[in-house]
Order: structure tokens, then sequence, then C-alpha cells
């Protein structure tokens, strides 16, 4: 399984990436805003790129054709690692399938069904992202979701990626990783999470208490 950042703010990513973790890195207009970089947007993506050897989601603001293809033609040239962020709406399966043909990568978000994400992947996208966290928010199961995708894309053989997001804890990795998500993109707060068990912090303490034995 591979391992994206959910983030925008580079110090994260760097430490991420110093940890040989990094497979990517995810933004969205949000994750810019938190960080004040709506006016160098494009300056930003560009720096994640320089830490990140893999791919970078970039989000088009536009919800109209037009505007979602220029802005993605604009972002794509900024790295050959960009991945087009759009939304799962019809100009957004629209402008996927005209970036397709094209050869830039698309990643379409706010997936939270399957029939969103067989659209999404017979436009051609390269990543579809399925919010389980704001499924679980609304008392559905955003990991049944994911368990239907798997096995829907094996039956047709999509080579779509499904690329869990809205990550709120580690049981949402665990989960997803045995159901055969191939990518999960996670706050830095749920990859620090990852390193924690009580077990391994009682058995260092013991073994240094050992060690300092007289």
């Amino acid at each position: 399984m591979k391992f994206f950042l959910d983030s925008a703010n580079i110090d994260e990513i760097k430490e991420i990436a110093d940890l040989g973790l990094l497979d990517g890195v995810t933004t969205n207009p949000s994750l810019i805003a938190k960080e004040k970089a709506q006016k160098n947007f494009e300056k930003t993506i560009k720096e994640i790129c320089k830490i990140v050897k893999g791919p970078v989601s970039a989000e088009v603001i536009s919800t109209d054709y037009d505007g979602m293809i220029k802005e993605a033609l604009k972002l794509s040239k900024i790295d050959k690692n960009v991945v087009i962020k759009l939304p799962m709406t019809p100009n957004g399966i629209k402008a996927t399938n005209y970036l397709y043909k094209k050869k830039i990568k698309v990643n379409v978000t706010l997936i939270f069904s399957v029939s969103q994400a067989i659209i999404a992947a017979k436009a051609g996208a390269a990543y579809v992202s399925p919010f389980v966290g704001r499924l679980d928010d609304i008392s559905s199961s955003g990991l049944d979701l994911i368990s239907d995708l798997s096995e829907v894309f094996m039956n047709y053989g999509f080579h779509t990626e499904i690329l869990v997001a809205s990550i709120r804890n580690p049981i949402h990795l665990t989960e997803s990783a045995k159901l055969g998500a191939d990518v999960a993109t996670l706050p830095y707060n749920v990859i620090m999470q990852l390193f924690n068990h009580p077990l391994t912090d009682s058995g260092i303490t013991k073994f240094l208490n050992d060690w300092n034995k007289k």
C-alpha cells in the first residue's frame, strides 16, 4: 500500500519524507488555505514536488469545464509528477476524459458511491478518492465503500487506483489495507499515531531499565 500525506504544510511533508514513508502528497483548497498559500498556490505545489518524487495532487478551483481545463493544463506544467484533482461532477468527468486523452493523470475526488467511482474509472481517472471519514460522519460506512470498490474494480479490471481519503484514525488505514486499497492519503497526525503502541513503549522502558541495572 502506498502512503500519501494529505497536507500542504512544507515542514510536515519534509518530516514524513525524511522517515522514508512518503509515496506522494494530496492537497485541496482547504489545505492550501490553511497554509495561507492561495496566492502562491503554484509555487507551493512546485516546492512540494521538489521534496516528493511521487504523485502530487493539485486541485482546480473552477467548476465549469473550460475553467477546469485551463487550470489543469497550467498546473500540469509545474512538474511531471503533478496529478490534477477534479471533483465528481459532470464537468469534472468530462475534463477527466479530456486530460486522460492528453496523458495527464487525474485524481477524481469527493467519491461517495460505487457508481461515482465507476464513472470516474471509465472516464480515465488514474485515482478515485473515496472519503471514508465523511461517510462515517453521516452514519454510513466508509469502509463498506472501500470493500465494494475493491470488488468492482477487480471484477472489471479497472486500472484506476483506489486512493482512500478522509482517513481519521489508524483503524481506517488498517481496514483499507486489508480490503485491498491501493493508496491511503493520511493527515500528519494520523501517520504519527501509527507508530504508537503501549507495549512498544513499555518494552523500550523495560529494556533500558534492565540495561542500566547495576
